[in-house]
C-alpha cells in the first residue's frame, strides 16, 4: 500500500493527522501515546492519565453550551455504567471557556458517575491537538494508546463494538 493510501486509510480510522508518518510508511500498528496530562476532578482529585492505565478510558472533550454534547452526554452515562465493572472509565473535560459554576450545576443535576474536569488553563485540550471543537472523544486503550477520535457525537453502536475489542486485549 502506498504512504498516500495508508494516510487517507490513517484518517479514515481516526487515527491522529500527526502520527508519525514512518509509522504509517512502515505499516507499523503502534497507537499513538495519550499525553499523561494532569488534571483535578470536581470532587478536588488531582490525578493523570497515566494513573488511569489498565483501564480503556473515554475521554471527552465538552461544554454546557454545546447543544450535541448535552444530547450525546445520557449516551456517555450508559456506556460508561454497562462497561465500568469490566475495566472502563469515562473522564468528561469541560473547555476552558466554560463557566466551572455551569459545570459543576450539570454533572450535579444529571448525576455524572464519572471524572469531570475543567480544564482552566485550556492545558489539556491543548495537549490532545488543540481540541476546539466540542464534542471530541478520544477512545484510548488499556496501555494509553489513542485508538480512536471522534468530533461530533459518535456512532454509539460502533463505539460499544470499539470497548468490547479493547477490552479483551491483554
Amino acid at each position: 500500500m502506498d504512504l498516500v493510501r495508508r494516510r487517507h486509510l490513517a484518517r479514515s480510522l481516526g487515527l491522529l493527522a500527526s502520527a508519525p508518518l514512518a509509522l504509517l510508511a512502515a505499516g507499523c500498528s503502534s497507537r499513538q501515546a495519550a499525553p499523561d496530562v494532569p488534571y483535578t476532578l470536581l470532587d478536588g482529585r488531582q490525578t493523570t492519565l497515566k494513573a488511569q492505565q489498565g483501564k480503556v478510558m473515554l475521554v471527552n472533550f465538552w461544554a454546557t453550551s454545546c447543544t450535541t454534547c448535552v444530547k450525546e452526554m445520557p449516551e456517555i452515562v450508559a456506556t460508561h455504567q454497562k462497561y465500568r465493572e469490566r475495566g472502563y472509565d469515562t473522564l468528561a473535560v469541560a473547555m476552558s471557556y466554560d463557566p466551572p459554576a455551569y459545570v459543576a450545576s450539570f454533572a450535579e443535576s444529571r448525576q455524572l458517575p464519572f471524572g469531570v474536569a475543567i480544564d482552566n488553563t485550556g492545558g489539556i485540550a491543548k495537549a490532545f491537538g488543540d481540541i476546539r471543537l466540542t464534542p471530541t472523544t478520544f477512545v484510548l486503550d488499556k496501555r494509553g494508546g489513542i485508538v480512536k477520535k471522534y468530533v461530533g457525537e459518535p456512532d454509539f453502536a460502533a463505539l460499544h463494538s470499539l470497548i468490547e475489542e479493547l477490552l479483551r486485549e491483554a
